[in-house]
């Protein structure tokens, strides 16, 4: 298998680690060696959370090079917008919550709001191909991850891996009601 490379951004707090940690499973349950990193930075405030998953025959890190990720998760837009810039690779695909956690430099003026155009035009001028995920009127924030995760193994986005993965994967790491909530919007999303 050749390397695949995911890059993952968002905002303390929007359940990145949950959203790494079930990739990393579902594609050790599909039989694919992989590789993994976090960078929680200033997480419990809000600050830039990254996760970053290598998978592979040859992979032996888990760092990704600058405009190499065949898979860019953004959480929040204005992350979003930083990984792709930062690691969206020609031909890759950017999947992305259209959400604004207003970063500290946007509330005081000094930097503008990032809109869904500016995306599509960011992509555009980098050949990455870009999914929007609705969210519309979710009742639970904390679970937008889900929201990303099924439309990832929807449209089948990491090779080898198939929906019965996320669904081990999600065993493994929640239980009781929080496992059904999280399976439930994961399933819809993912025949969306």
């Amino acid at each position: 298998m050749k390397t695949f490379n995911i890059y993952m951004t968002g905002v303390g707090g929007q359940g990145i680690g949950l959203l790494s940690q079930t990739l990393l499973r579902a594609i050790d349950y599909a039989g694919v060696k992989a590789i993994a990193v976090d960078t929680h930075g200033l997480a419990q405030r809000g600050g830039v959370v990254v996760s970053r998953i290598r998978c592979g025959e040859a992979v032996h890190s888990p760092l990704i090079m600058k405009k190499s990720a065949d898979l860019v998760l953004g959480m929040e837009i204005h992350e979003a917008m930083r990984g792709l810039v930062t690691a969206g690779k020609e031909g890759g695909t950017l999947v992305f919550l259209d959400v604004s956690w207003q970063p500290l430099p946007v509330r005081l003026g000094q930097d503008q709001e990032i809109s869904f155009e500016d995306i599509l035009d960011a992509c555009q001028a980098t050949g990455v191909i870009p999914i929007k995920v609705d969210i519309g009127r979710l009742k639970d924030s904390r679970m937008q991850n889900m929201a990303l995760l099924g439309t990832i193994a929807g449209r089948k986005l990491i090779p080898y891996t198939e929906p019965h993965h996320f669904f081990n994967a999600l065993d493994d790491l929640l239980a009781g009601r929080v496992l059904e909530e999280n399976k439930r919007l994961f399933k819809e999303y993912m025949s969306r």
